[in-house]
């Protein structure tokens, strides 16, 4: 199992407390979970965090990875790999806050 990643996305006060609301919840929404299954089997990951910060709708998501296929590279290109992975997914929302972390072998 990959172990999330514990950093909330943003420091304002409701965005944290939306945050600390957020890992409490135990089960992803349909949208979140095939975000996580797809770049689960892209990038086998150390730490995935997959959250829909749109209130529900699905129209906006925040992602942090953490493997070791962004080892060496900008944070642009690693942006780029994870945004390819998900182009599909990417057709359908409003946007993506996304967060690439290199991980050590």
């Amino acid at each position: 199992m990959v172990a999330p990643i514990r950093r909330p996305f943003s420091t304002s006060a409701t965005r944290r407390q939306e945050a600390q609301e957020t890992e409490e919840k135990t089960e992803m929404d349909s949208g979140e979970q095939d975000i996580h299954d797809i770049l689960t089997k892209k990038f086998q990951p150390k730490q995935l965090q997959v959250q829909d910060v749109s209130g529900g709708c699905g129209s906006f998501y925040a992602i942090a990875i953490q493997s070791s296929a962004f080892k060496g590279l900008t944070t642009v290109k690693a942006h780029r790999l994870v945004n390819e992975a998900l182009k599909d997914v990417i057709a359908g929302i409003h946007g993506l806050q996304l967060r690439t972390i290199p991980a050590d072998d």
